[in-house]
């Protein structure tokens, strides 16, 4: 797989697919072709869950969709709407908080959707694609404008797309352009109580 300047730079060796992930702001304006959304969907479909749950559903606004992509990008904070305007696909994300056999709470719920997302964030490196999670966003209207109900609750909006071309978005490059980072394993894996480093 090929390298670029946003490939992150592992202390112990990892998958290419995870080295090559990122996150960008500038997004190129042309749509995800079908096959690849629909491959990304798929990913996420087979992620792991809590008593196999699948407590994930997404709504799904295409930038060929001129109605549907600006009533969610309507539902993102100000400051994501800059960027995301430019995706070709925005993603809401949404988890079940309650188990479907038993009516009980799933307090993975959240872990899980997350898990889905992960496994569609390397699906689509895996096809040039990048993704981008967002927490600014207006809930309350995303539950509104999609009649969610309330055993629902919308988490997040995902962008998928593909990045522009180095420069080409002079607004959002020097963020783009910033070196990636990670906190070492000693900060976070601990043996035999908190704060002991295992590594």
């Amino acid at each position: 797989m090929l390298h670029h300047p946003k490939t992150a730079t592992p202390d112990h060796p990892i998958h290419d697919l995870i080295a090559n992930r990122w996150s960008p702001y500038a997004f190129d304006e042309r749509p995800v072709e079908q096959e690849k959304l629909q491959s990304c969907l798929e990913a996420a479909r087979w992620a792991a869950s809590s008593f196999n749950e699948q407590p994930w559903s997404f709504i799904v606004a295409r930038r060929e969709s001129q109605t549907s992509f600006s009533t969610m990008l309507e539902c993102l904070a100000d400051a994501n709407q800059a960027w995301a305007a430019r995706a070709g696909v925005l993603m809401l994300t949404i988890a079940a908080r309650l188990f479907s056999k038993n009516g009980k709470p799933n307090r993975t719920a959240e872990h899980d959707v997350g898990l889905a997302i992960g496994n569609l964030s390397i699906q689509a490196t895996s096809l040039g694609l990048a993704v981008h999670q967002m927490a600014g966003v207006d809930l309350s209207k995303a539950r509104q404008v999609y009649s969610i109900p309330e055993s629902h609750d919308p988490l997040t909006v995902v962008a998928i797309g593909y990045t522009a071309a180095r420069g080409e978005d002079r607004q959002f490059a020097e963020r783009d352009l910033a070196p990636r980072s990670r906190k070492p394993l000693r900060e976070f894996v601990f043996t035999d109580a908190w704060g002991t480093p295992d590594i």
